[in-house]
Order: C-alpha cells, then sequence, then structure tokens
C-alpha cells in the first residue's frame, strides 16, 4: 500500500510531485570517494596510450570490451560480455590524395568509413560538382560523371571562430539557411507517403552503386569542421562500393570556388582499404552491483565504448566511458548497497547508428518495464551542469531533488529539453524514462569525430565531478520507493541491415 500511495503522489499534478522522497544520505560519501581517491585519469590515460581508438569491428574494440570487463571484476562487480550481430568490418588502409591542377600539392584527405578504396590503383580526373539528390537529377549529369571525382552535397557551415566576429546580418544569414534547408527536409517528408520516402531512403543506399556504374572514380565530402579538422562517419548499414575521400573544409570550399569561376580541379588519389566479406558480431560490455530489495529492478548508466579511428577517441567517448567504470567504484567503494541493481553499460556501435544500445534495448524489451531510468554521458571531456528532461517534464521536480546534492558542484541545472544523437534513444520507444546529461561544451564541437581527439584534451576535475554527480543520481534512483511512470511507447523498428536494391550492386 506504501509503494502504491508514493506511485499516486508521483501522478498526481502540482506540488505532489515533489512529496516523492529522495534519500540523499549516500551523497555525501559518493562524492567524496569520486573527488578525494580517483582512479579516472590513469584508466583513461590506459585507454587512450594503449589500446587507442576503438572502431567497432576492429581488434582494439574486443581489447577495450576485456579490458573494461576486467576493470568491473577488479573493483568488486560482476561482469560480462553480450552479443549482437553488426555488419561487416572495416580497416582504413593508406591514403595519397594530390591536386594535379591548376596548382599542384598535397591534399590531406581521409576515407568515409566502409568505403572501397581504389584497388591500388592511383586514380586521376576533374573534380565535378553534380545534383544526386534523385535519380532523375543524377540523370542529367550522366555524361559529366564518367571518370570524374564529384562533390554531391552541400557545403557545411562553418565559421571560423579566428576570424572576424560575426556580425548580426552574417547571423542571420546563418540561420536562415539553416532553416532552409532544415525546411526542405521537413516539407519533402511532410509531402511525402510512406513509399516515396522509403524510396528516398533506398535510393541513397543505391546510389554509390549507381555512380560506380556511371563510371565515377568516387566523391567528396566536406571535413565540416575549421582549421582543417574534420568529421568522421559510416556505418556497415551503408557501405560504398565507391572511395569516398573526406577533405578540410578549406579545401571543399577551394574546390567549390574553381569550379565557380570556371576552373576545373583535377585530382589523383591512391587508397587502400579493407571490407569485410561475412557480418560479424559485436559486444557491449556490462558491469553490475547488485540490489538489496528489488534486483530484478535496474539503474542503468551508459557511454559508448566505441569511436572513430582518425585519433583516440577519448572525449568521444573514452572519457565518458571511464568515467562510468569510476561511478561503479565509487559506489563499491562507498559501502553503500543500491536497493535495485544498478548496471553499467558500454555500448559498441554506437558510431554507426547506436547499433550495441538497439540491440540491447530490443533483445531487453520484456523486462523493459523493470528499468527505473537509463542515464548516458556521451558529450565530451566537460563537466555535468545538469539533465534535459526528454519531455518527460513531469520529472522536474523529481530531477531537481536527485541534483540537489551535487549543485554545489555545478550539476543543479534542470532544464525542458529533447537530446538526440547517443545511446538513451534506444530506451525511449520502449517507455523507459531515458535521459542524458548535460555536460559543459569544453571544445567538444572541435574534438568530436575528428583527429584532434585526444587524451591531452581530457579535463580530469570535469570528469571527477561527472563520476560523482552519476554515482549519486544512480544510487538514489536505485533507492527510490517506487519505480517511474513509464513513457508513451512508439512502434520499433528491429535493428537491421540495409542493403542496395537487386541489380545495382553488380
Amino acid at each position: 500500500m506504501r509503494r502504491l500511495f508514493l506511485f499516486a503522489l508521483l501522478l498526481a499534478p502540482g506540488s505532489a510531485r515533489a512529496q516523492l522522497p529522495v534519500d540523499t544520505a549516500g551523497a555525501g560519501r559518493l562524492i567524496e570517494e569520486a573527488l578525494q581517491r580517483s582512479d579516472l585519469m590513469p584508466n583513461l590515460q590506459y585507454l587512450s596510450d594503449r589500446i587507442g581508438p576503438r572502431l567497432s569491428g576492429s581488434p582494439a574494440m574486443r581489447r577495450a570490451n576485456d579490458w573494461f570487463a576486467e576493470k568491473f571484476r577488479g573493483y568488486g562487480l560482476a561482469a560480462s560480455l553480450e552479443a549482437y550481430p553488426f555488419g561487416v568490418t572495416w580497416e582504413r588502409g593508406p591514403i595519397a590524395v594530390r591536386l594535379l591542377s591548376p596548382f599542384p600539392r598535397a591534399v590531406t584527405a581521409w576515407s568515409w568509413a566502409w568505403t572501397e578504396g581504389t584497388g591500388g590503383k592511383a586514380l586521376a580526373g576533374p573534380v565535378v560538382r553534380v545534383n544526386a539528390a534523385t535519380a532523375e537529377s543524377l540523370a542529367v549529369y550522366r555524361d559529366r560523371i564518367r571518370g570524374a571525382w564529384l562533390i554531391i552535397s552541400d557545403t557545411a557551415l562553418v565559421w571560423n571562430p579566428d576570424g572576424p566576429a560575426m556580425t548580426a546580418a552574417d547571423s542571420a544569414a546563418r540561420r536562415a539557411e539553416q532553416e532552409r534547408r532544415q525546411g526542405l527536409a521537413r516539407q519533402l517528408n511532410a509531402d511525402s507517403s510512406k513509399a516515396a520516402r522509403d524510396a528516398r531512403q533506398q535510393f541513397g543506399i543505391d546510389r554509390p552503386y549507381l555512380l560506380r556504374k556511371m563510371g565515377a572514380l568516387g566523391t567528396i565530402t566536406d571535413g565540416g569542421k575549421e582549421h582543417a579538422l574534420v568529421t568522421m562517419s559510416g556505418s556497415p548499414n551503408r557501405v560504398s562500393p565507391l572511395p569516398n575521400l573526406v577533405v578540410s573544409h578549406e579545401d571543399f570550399l577551394m574546390f567549390t570556388r574553381q569550379i565557380g569561376a570556371g576552373i576545373a580541379p583535377r585530382l589523383e588519389a591512391r587508397i587502400e582499404n579493407r571490407i569485410g566479406k561475412t557480418p560479424v558480431e559485436q559486444w557491449n560490455t556490462i558491469g553490475e552491483i547488485r540490489g538489496s530489495e528489488w534486483p530484478g529492478q535496474v539503474v542503468i548508466l551508459g557511454a559508448h565504448l566505441d569511436s572513430w579511428d582518425v585519433a583516440q577517441g577519448v572525449t568521444d567517448n573514452g572519457a565518458s566511458s571511464v568515467a562510468i567504470l569510476e561511478a561503479a567504484r565509487v559506489i563499491r567503494a562507498s559501502g553503500l548497497t543500491p536497493k535495485r541493481t544498478i548496471r553499467f553499460i558500454l555500448f559498441s556501435g554506437e558510431e554507426q547508428g547506436l547499433l550495441g544500445s538497439r540491440a540491447y534495448a530490443a533483445a531487453h524489451a520484456a523486462t523493459a518495464d523493470s528499468i527505473q531510468a537509463v542515464l548516458v554521458l556521451d558529450n565530451g571531456t566537460g563537466m555535468i551542469t545538469g539533465q534535459a528532461l526528454q519531455g518527460r517534464d513531469e520529472l522536474e521536480q523529481l530531477w531537481k531533488d536527485l541534483l540537489a546534492p551535487v549543485a554545489g558542484l555545478g550539476a543543479g541545472a534542470v532544464r525542458q529539453g529533447m537530446k538526440g544523437g547517443t545511446d538513451h534513444l534506444a530506451f525511449v520507444p520502449y517507455g523507459v524514462p531515458a535521459f542524458n546529461f548535460d555536460q559543459e561544451t569544453r571544445g567538444y564541437n572541435h574534438t568530436h569525430h575528428s583527429q584532434s581527439d585526444t587524451f591531452d584534451k581530457a579535463i580530469g576535475s570535469d570528469l571527477r565531478q561527472a563520476a560523482a554527480v552519476m554515482a549519486v543520481t544512480a544510487y538514489q534512483l536505485a533507492n527510490l520507493p517506487v519505480l517511474l511512470p513509464r513513457g508513451n511507447r512508439t512502434e520499433v523498428t528491429p535493428p537491421s541491415v540495409a542493403r542496395p536494391s537487386p541489380g545495382v550492386a553488380r
């Protein structure tokens, strides 16, 4: 009866929500352990400098899985690896790119992940801009595609932070262009049937195969950051038989200016990549502290352990993964025992489309109602500033109470807002209360997915604070007298491998 009464209080309007008791008794002990006796930075240095980048499907990713499982066990937790089907592997090989004309010089470029190389050959041809939005628009350029390197995407909207300050007119123009692009995408979806949307998605999968049949040498993508940094991406769901060169924003702009001025830049590239032939499994690493009263009910603390392979994968997302490990250590070292089980999950496959977390959520769908909450950290090396409510505005007072013990550490802000792009989203369709902590930026827009994502960018004091905040909030959620109410459930599309249309891939 007591649990039913408290559940009714949580669902009641107005001030009744504030009456849900948050037991803060252990918070001080957890904070002291996290801030005064931390293992975090030595662990992060080991991950960064010994294991290195962790592309899903790579041997380094498996070494990281095993190392975290071993560390969980060393801290007194149960630990295991949970497999899921991933897709084919991809290995980055050597690349050499050179501008031949209108003047010769080397071009720094990276292969977009899960794209082919040039078969060991140096392929030279003009850089040509084409409209490849639809099969019809592509057909117009048929005579210009053969033997060319193609620009088929928009220029990224990048502002040089070291240049003149952005004027009001500059800002308005940039915002208008962003809204124009977003509006076109929204209108296209709104005005289309599901069949039309599916056809557009399928064309995106088929397009590199069509371009290869038309004789294209490859495509060129804007790196999307300033000062020659690039934003890496790619997925086994979008394997491409064509090379895709990711070049600096500065070089991408140069190519487009040259083309606009009637100059035909010529480019030569030699690329060696290796795409696997058969699908493989990947693993999520799981550590667990068993609950004393309701062990079948679970609080999940999560981060993705996989990274891109152009640096060390520290701010995205090794730092958060080690902070999750540290939160586990802190709770065990404190001597406190949570009433619910606290499960610490390091997902793989996040960078390829939340593959690991989606697989986990689907595999555990039958027990989704026993998950108290999912708390994810995935926005760099910065300290936690608070929580976005992810549409669960009725939990605002609860989150204020949960964060009250760590408000003095700068983590007390609660806001109504939605966050996307990381593993908490995999659980939302199942009605699970799932959140991604807000963090200080600390240069994340520069380091994210780029060759600047290295250990020297990690901020130890911020990460120790983050571990403290996560340990406190997870422990308090584990001790709440009731399960949080479920959110709206939506239809879940099972994870699957996207394939080209029959005949297109030949």
